[in-house]
Order: C-alpha cells, then sequence, then structure tokens
C-alpha cells in the first residue's frame, strides 16, 4: 500500500471561504481505503449526557469539528469541565467530562452566552440542559441559524415551566433567545409537534432523566394532519445511546416516549466513525467506477449511514462488508430510482442521481428545507447550474439525466452541499466549489483527505486517514 503524505496531498483553501476550490476531477477509477473521523451525532450526544452524569466520563476518538466544539464550549459555559487527553490513534484527542454541578439551591450562575454557531445539535439539545442549571444562558448563532425551526424547542421548554424569551425580553420564536434556569426542571407529559426535526424529540429526550418526573413526550402535529417525525433513525441512536448508560426508555408505543427520572451513570465510550460523512468517499467509486473501502464499519450500528449499503447497492454498485471492512465497487453506470427518506444522505444521493443513466426522485425529505440551508431548492440550483435537470416536489427531488458541465456549486455554508460539489467535480471537468472550508463542521480534513483519496492520478490503492494529523 502507497501511504500518501498531507503535505504533499493538502489543496491549499482559506479558512473563510476566500476562492473557489478547484474539484479534482478523476481522470481513471479510484482505488483507496479511507477513514473517516468519528460521528457528530454520537459525539454531541454522548457530550450531552456526559454533562449530566453523575461522575466523570470519558469519550475515545470523538470528532473534532467546529459543531463539536461549538458542543464542548456551550457545555463549559454552563458548567461542565472538558478536558482534552491523549488518544490512542488518528484521530486526535479522547475527552474527560466532569458534569455540571447539580441543584437549584445557591446564588445564581453568571450570565453566560452560547454561540451554537449552525450547529442544530447545540441549537436544540442544549437549551434544556441550561434549564437545569439555575442562571441565565442567552443563545445566538450563525446568521442563518436564525432562520432554522427553533418554536417547538422553545415552546417544549415554556410548557415545562421554563422561562424563555427574546433578548429584549418580549416572545421568542427562534434564536437569538435567552432561558432562565431554575435548577431544576418539574416535567411530566408534554405535547409537541415534531413534525420539522427529529433533534426537537432527541433534545427533551436526552435531559429528561434529569427531570423530577422524567418526561412523557408526545408528538402530535399542530394543524392535526398526522404528520410524522422525520428521521426517525435520529430518535433511535438517541434511545440507544440514553440505555446505554443506564437510563429507561419507553418507545413502544408510537408518536409517544417515556424516560424515567433517575441517574445518568458515567460512561467510558468509543465514538463509531461517522457513517454518514463516509458517503462521499463511497460515492466516489460510483462516480468513477473504481473502488474504495472503509475499514472499522460497525457490524451493528443506529447511524443512519449504514443505510449506504443498500442504498448504493440500489445504484449499481457492488457493496460487501467483510471482517469489518465494506467494500463499494462501481458498475460500468450509475442506476437511477426512488430513494425514500435518507435524510442527511441526499445531497451524496442526489449528486450521484445527477450522474445517473435513469431519471430518480427522492421522497420524504422535506424537512431539509430547515437544515444549515434550504437543501432542496440549494440541490436544485446547483445541478441545473452545471447543465442538470433537477426540480424539487412537495417532499423531495425528481433527477433526470442531463449532460453536465464546467461551472461553480455554491455551498450556502452547508458541509454536505460542497461534499455534493466534489462528487460532481469527480466526472465533470471544471467544477469549482464556492468556500470547501465549510466542511469543517463535521469534517475538517475533506479537502486533505479527497485529495489523498485520489492520489493525484495514481492508480495504486492509497490509505487515507481523516482526524488531526500529527
Amino acid at each position: 500500500m502507497t501511504g500518501i503524505s498531507s503535505a504533499a496531498a493538502a489543496p491549499s483553501f482559506p479558512a473563510d471561504g476566500g476562492p473557489h476550490w478547484r474539484a479534482p476531477f478523476a481522470g481513471r477509477p479510484v482505488d483507496a481505503t479511507v477513514t473517516v473521523p468519528g460521528s457528530k451525532s454520537l459525539t454531541n450526544r454522548y457530550l450531552v449526557l456526559a454533562a449530566l452524569a453523575d461522575g466523570p466520563s470519558r469519550l475515545r476518538a470523538p470528532l473534532h469539528s467546529r459543531d463539536s466544539v461549538l458542543m464542548i464550549e456551550a457545555l463549559r459555559q454552563l458548567g461542565a469541565t472538558i478536558t482534552e487527553v491523549p488518544g490512542d490513534g488518528a484521530y486526535g484527542p479522547d475527552l474527560e467530562i466532569l458534569p455540571i454541578a447539580e441543584g437549584a439551591a445557591g446564588t445564581p450562575a453568571p450570565e453566560t452566552a452560547i454561540d451554537c454557531g449552525l450547529a442544530g445539535t447545540v441549537m436544540r439539545f442544549v437549551p434544556p440542559v441550561a434549564a437545569l442549571r439555575r442562571g441565565r444562558a442567552l443563545f445566538d448563532g450563525d446568521p442563518h441559524a436564525r432562520q432554522r425551526p427553533m418554536d417547538t424547542i422553545i415552546g417544549a421548554l415554556a410548557g415545562l415551566g421554563v422561562a424563555v424569551s427574546a433578548p429584549d425580553g418580549g416572545p421568542a420564536s427562534s434564536l437569538p433567545f435567552a432561558v432562565e434556569g431554575s435548577g431544576e426542571v418539574r416535567g411530566g407529559h408534554l405535547v409537541i409537534d415534531a413534525s420539522a426535526s427529529s433533534q426537537f424529540v432527541s433534545a427533551l429526550l436526552l435531559a429528561g432523566a434529569r427531570f423530577t418526573e422524567g418526561l412523557h413526550l408526545e408528538h402530535r402535529s399542530k394543524d392535526d394532519t398526522g404528520r410524522s417525525v422525520p428521521s426517525l433513525d435520529h430518535i433511535h441512536m438517541t434511545i440507544a445511546v440514553l440505555r446505554s448508560v443506564g437510563v429507561q426508555v419507553d418507545d413502544s408505543a408510537p408518536n409517544h416516549w417515556t424516560v424515567s427520572p433517575g441517574p445518568i451513570a458515567a460512561f467510558d465510550r468509543r465514538i463509531e466513525q461517522d457513517l454518514s460523512n463516509a458517503g462521499p468517499f463511497l460515492a466516489a467509486a460510483l462516480a468513477t467506477g473504481g473502488t474504495v473501502r472503509i475499514p472499522g464499519w460497525p457490524a451493528e450500528t443506529t447511524q443512519v449511514g449504514d443505510l449506504w449499503r443498500s442504498i448504493l447497492t440500489a445504484m449499481g454498485a457492488t457493496v460487501t462488508l467483510e471482517c469489518g471492512t465494506l467494500t463499494v465497487t462501481g458498475g460500468p453506470a450509475i442506476h437511477g430510482g426512488t430513494f425514500a427518506d435518507t435524510s442527511e444522505l441526499a445531497p451524496t444521493v442526489a449528486a450521484l442521481c445527477a450522474l445517473a443513466a435513469e431519471p430518480s426522485r427522492l421522497t420524504g425529505i422535506a424537512h431539509l428545507r430547515g437544515h444549515e440551508t434550504d437543501r432542496l431548492a440549494a440541490l436544485v440550483t446547483e445541478i441545473n447550474r452545471l447543465g442538470g435537470d433537477a426540480e424539487e416536489t412537495a417532499d423531495g427531488l425528481i433527477i433526470r439525466p442531463a449532460k453536465l458541465h464546467a461551472g461553480v456549486v455554491r455551498s450556502y455554508a452547508d458541509h454536505r452541499m460542497a461534499t455534493a460539489g466534489a462528487i460532481l467535480g469527480l466526472a465533470v471537468p471544471g467544477v469549482e466549489v464556492e468556500d470547501i472550508g465549510t466542511t469543517a463542521k463535521t469534517m475538517p480534513e475533506f479537502p486533505r483527505m479527497w485529495a489523498a483519496m485520489l492520489g493525484q492520478g495514481s492508480t495504486s490503492q492509497k490509505d487515507v486517514a481523516g482526524g488531526p494529523q500529527h
């Protein structure tokens, strides 16, 4: 195997976005072994639970990215002590976490400010934690974060008796807002409309064991249309994580979740690779007709990214999982089809559909309009900008075969839009991506890893490792 040094492979790009990044064009099939950093979803869930646990905890091989740093800093502002300690791999340091002190008695903590950036897990998961702290916490984020749906979590906290207001003291429905924590939350039965995001459910479940009466959470759409909660896989992940630290959760009734009150056990956990972030690299196998291997793929997982095995098979790839290594080999053509409920995988799926030989339809992803950007509108705009044929539907996309050409793909400060542009660039010469630096949200080493995977045109097998370089 031939390794590629980070110094030789890393393209230069300014941290502030600056000039466009020329997406590498693959002149031949890729042949690479890729290891991606830890799961953002698991890292941030375990960080929240560690901050509420009954003793010190440790996270091994956690993700180090903008989203995880924002979560770490938010929890530090609320009183958790989070320290980097040497790890045992190429993923950077482990984290040791001392929880936030309990109790409503005593002098309120000083007012603190929480920067949510554009991280949905921070803006949704942290406010219930702030309600368990005695003191005022101000929440704000990037400009686009103020457009992301937040009224459900704000209304939920109000329904639990927590004071939430806009900075001027008036009612709040989005960022910025302030949480006036009393040090305790009673809990009990709470009805919310979580049809805009599964994160509203996860946010309340993560803190529910620390509520005095626990939490019986019920989803009910406000307009009685029966709209379901999107991305249920992420709620299943939250429940599995809670149970792994001793929290009792009953999810036997549809749209009802009951968390029993009690301690959250301190823990020592290793974080799985981010299988969603593995997607662009696996997609490279189809876009180039080559082969990509991901070692350390879990045999069982709650990550939505495990759907790549079925999605890529349906698109014509040969997919095998043997001895913990997932191997994907692209066929002579990419097949279109109907792909339902792809959630955060949708931008990568859409990029492959734009290269497919048959029409495709993506369904069940209307909620992506409320992600880092309106992903449905953004995908249609950028695919069509390159000569594609894409249109929005009520709950997804239709993408038809078309000959693509060179052009600039806008990222909209959305990491998954940037990686979708990189995939298109493998098959279409002259594609440039605006602000490739936005991939630092969940994968800071993406440009270096992408270049190393391609090996500057070499046909030899490459080993591409993510995480900080030492």
